[in-house]
């Protein structure tokens, strides 16, 4: 798998669950996020979401979360941006059964905080043209939806309270 997503070895996905059954499938979809071609990516990523994010969130969530990071980072992901939204969609997902499965899968998006802030401070390359059809000045360039979906997720990260979490010390101390 190279270095992209090379630690998921590591983890015992087998033993983990998702909305469907164990999460033993879920290194081959965050493999096809990475590398796959865009029907293949989009697909892979509303699997993703469907397994680990849509509420409740489930342990595999937590496990999950430091490769979409990995994946948000990672210059030659197609959505880079939808990887960011399925962050935010997990820290707004709970699990009012499993508040432990919850925190962590909070604590796992709001480590990436700082990732979300380089990602939101991405310029648009220059000389790279807005798609066939956008005007320049109000396209919307992959650059331009990378930023606008990595300040969403920085937005909600920042003001993010559920019960699973209260009681933790002030974010600033937990994610700097």
């Amino acid at each position: 798998m190279g270095t992209v997503l090379g630690a998921m070895g590591n983890v015992r996905w087998h033993e983990l669950q998702h909305a469907y059954g164990s999460a033993s499938q879920v290194p081959g979809v965050l493999s096809r996020i990475a590398w796959g071609d865009a029907p293949t990516s989009d697909e892979a990523l509303s699997d993703l979401e469907r397994w680990i994010g849509t509420p409740p969130v489930f342990d595999s969530t937590a496990a999950a979360v430091p490769f979409l990071w990995e994946l948000a980072a990672t210059d030659t992901v197609r959505d880079r941006a939808g990887v960011l939204e399925l962050l935010a969609t997990i820290l707004a997902a709970g699990n009012p059964e499993h508040p432990a499965w919850t925190r962590a899968a909070h604590d796992a998006v709001a480590a990436g905080r700082s990732t979300a802030a380089l990602l939101g401070s991405v310029p648009s390359p220059p000389g790279v043209p807005s798609p066939p059809g956008v005007p320049e000045a109000g396209g919307t360039s992959p650059a331009r939806t990378l930023r606008t979906a990595a300040t969403r997720l920085l937005a909600a990260i920042d003001r993010h309270t559920c019960p699973a979490c209260a009681g933790l010390p002030p974010r600033e101390a937990r994610v700097r």
